[in-house]
């Protein structure tokens, strides 16, 4: 060989158009019948899938068997690991739980929707408060107008009897009169009169609790020098007067300044009794009297 050429018989060599060319012609180059035209060229036709460089031979098998010389990446010398293949039936593998995504967010929606109604109802209840707290609700006021009852004078529920001088009987010469001013009885009615020896005036007590002792009030009005009178409780004598003073210090004949109550402890009977006051002999009974009442026990007001 000359420097410039190593021969024709190089694998780099081999043009196989070389005897298209006047060099390759005088180089011997020939038409390609097997080989690439040049005189003794190396033959590289080969069959598909059989050409090897130093690698072991692999046999074709049937399709979809798997190779006697084929070995999978992960059992080889720091091969890469073994991938896991998720489960699942049919050869399919499966996807995301789409059954649990979708009942977890109706979860979070009915939270939000329960969430939203629990603080509108709160805020309603709210402006509730509010417009009772600022709304000018009538005040219930009770009538100063007395009743029925009491206009009778005679007891209120729960208290024991009380009575005006027009719901009193008057009898021998005592009569009803509203000429002085003072009196406690509705339309300042009083009896008066009382001074005539014989005159008296009865109530019939009813609605007693039990028997005992009670206290009988009496509003009346004296003037000048004090005054006593007889009192009877259920036909018996009471042990003592009735005291029917001149605790106002009224001047004479001067009634309208005279108005005091007295009271006495009479001993009643459960249900119904008998009070009278009357003007007996050796009393003194120069009064005006307006209004009796009762209370349970011995007391002073």
């Amino acid at each position: 060989m000359t420097p410039g050429n190593s021969g024709a018989s190089t694998p780099e060599d081999d043009d196989p158009f070389g005897y298209l060319y006047a060099d390759g012609q005088a180089n011997g180059a020939q038409p390609p019948s097997g080989g690439y035209g040049y005189p003794n060229s190396v033959n590289r036709v080969r069959a598909v899938g059989q050409r090897q460089y130093g690698q072991v031979p692999q046999q074709q098998g049937a399709y979809g068997q798997p190779s006697a010389h084929y070995a999978a990446p992960e059992t080889l010398p720091g091969g890469a690991p073994a991938r896991q293949q998720p489960q699942g039936g049919g050869g399919r593998g499966r996807g995301p739980n789409t059954k649990g995504l979708l009942i977890g967010a109706i979860a979070v929606v009915a939270a939000v929707v329960i969430g939203i109604g629990v603080a509108m109802i709160g805020d309603d209840s709210g402006k509730k408060d509010d417009n009772q707290a600022g709304g000018a609700t009538p005040a219930v006021t009770q009538s100063a107008e007395p009743t029925p009852t009491e206009k009778a004078g005679e007891k209120a529920p729960g208290e024991l009897p009380k009575i005006d001088a027009k719901a009193l009987r008057v009898e021998n010469g005592a009569n009803l009169a509203s000429d002085v001013q003072g009196a406690d009885a509705s339309g300042g009615v009083y009896v008066s009169g009382l001074n005539t020896p014989g005159a008296q005036v009865t109530w019939n007590v009813d609605g007693i609790p039990e028997d005992g002792d009670y206290t009988l009030f009496a509003h009346y009005s004296t003037a000048g020098e004090d005054q006593a009178m007889t009192l009877t409780v259920n036909g018996k004598v009471y042990g003592s007067k009735l005291p029917v003073k001149n605790y106002r210090h009224a001047a004479d004949g001067d009634f309208a300044k005279g108005w005091t109550t007295t009271y006495v402890y009479p001993t009643l009977n459960k249900g119904t009794n008998t009070i009278t006051v009357s003007c007996q002999d050796g009393d003194k009974c120069n009064i005006l009297l307006d209004q009796m009442w009762l209370k349970k026990g011995q007391v002073t007001r």
